[in-house]
């Protein structure tokens, strides 16, 4: 049995290029992975099966961890065995925060693992599942271009932590593109540098072109966003295609207590620690 944390990721910088003729966005994007993860779980058993606790989402051939296991066969081209998963979800479900896409990168590892099979047909799997998946596999801090299957893990940041707010709501990422196309491809407001740390004061724009879009979609992401940043004293960013928020701390320390401060306001708070890895064992971090 192999057990295995699927971080969250948070977007602290998403810039997003016109929608091409595949009808899909190029990206640039900073991207953090952070100690909020699910676990998933994998044994060989009598029969293919996957057991979700904590979210209802499906458990046959759609779901992203199903993907990844047949994305991998595929590529590989190798037997394998029937597998019993358990996926608990820690992470909410359209929230911008790559939890669907950590699980699949989960399920690849942990395949891979088992099959033993190369980490570079585990980059070319992962391309094939979707857009986040490639940077979920890295983990740390990365940066994503183009449709999200150019990758590159970046030294690693620190010195900081997050505080994480999800709404009550969740935002579909078609959608929200969509409206970004309708609204004239609108460029997100930059996070003010004052109240960015230090590890990030010299790096690319830290913005979200998505979060007008998102705004117009829910206006009351922005009576939240306004509602958190009055609580913590300070601008928050959202992740993603929405709709969680965040911002940056001290120390995970202050992070959490601003996460308890919020908790009336939204459906989950939470401080984070940066997370340095993608996918790992469980004994790899306890």
């Amino acid at each position: 049995m192999s057990v295995w944390l699927a971080p969250a990721k948070v977007n602290l910088t998403l810039m997003v290029g016109s929608r091409s003729a595949s009808g899909l966005h190029p990206v640039r994007s900073l991207i953090q992975t952070i100690d909020w993860c699910d676990r998933l779980t994998v044994v060989e058993g009598e029969e293919d099966r996957l057991e979700i606790e904590g979210a209802d989402l499906p458990d046959r051939g759609d779901n992203l961890v199903w993907k990844a296991v047949s994305a991998l066969e595929k590529e590989a081209g190798v037997k394998r065995p029937p597998l019993r998963i358990t996926l608990k979800k820690r992470l909410p479900v359209g929230a911008g925060l790559g939890g669907g896409s950590a699980d699949a990168a989960a399920a690849l590892i942990a395949l891979g693992d088992l099959l033993g099979v190369s980490s570079e047909k585990l980059r070319i799997a992962a391309a094939s599942i979707g857009s986040d998946v490639p940077a979920a596999l890295l983990g740390g801090t990365v940066w994503a271009e183009g449709f999200g299957e150019r990758v590159a893990r970046l030294p690693g940041l620190s010195g900081f932590a997050v505080a994480v707010v999800v709404p009550p709501f969740p935002l579909l990422t078609s959608d929200v593109y969509r409206m970004w196309d309708d609204l004239s491809e609108p460029r997100g407001r930059e996070f003010p540098s004052r109240y960015l740390p230090p590890a990030l004061r010299r790096s690319t724009p830290i913005r979200n072109d998505l979060t007008p879009a998102a705004l117009r979609l829910r206006p009351d992401l922005g009576d939240l966003v306004e509602a958190v940043a009055g609580q913590w004293e300070r601008p928050v960013a959202m992740s993603g295609s929405g709709s969680s928020l965040f911002s940056f701390f001290v120390d995970a320390e202050e992070a959490a207590g601003a996460a308890r401060e919020a908790e009336g306001l939204a459906s989950a708070a939470v401080g984070a620690e940066l997370f340095s890895h993608g996918p790992v064992p469980i004994e790899a971090v306890t």
